[in-house]
């Protein structure tokens, strides 16, 4: 296996994020994405999903934050 980055499919949020397959660095139950002016949040779910990567853990949206300015 070439790439052993622990990567996470992402469920929910904006349609326009540009990637649905993420690393996860470091792995653990949150990831929180750039995305226009503030950040998307998801929590990991406890799922899997078939993927051209392999298996992967689910993480799913739950909030977005805006940065001031």
């Amino acid at each position: 296996m070439a790439d052993t980055a622990a990567k996470a499919v992402l469920e929910g949020g904006p349609e326009e994020l540009p990637e649905r397959i993420v690393p996860i660095d470091p792995p653990g139950t949150e990831l929180k994405i750039p995305f226009r002016n503030g950040y998307e949040h998801f929590r990991a779910t406890g799922r899997q999903q078939d993927t051209t990567e392999g298996a992967l853990p689910v993480y799913e949206w739950w909030e977005r934050t805006e940065l001031p300015g």
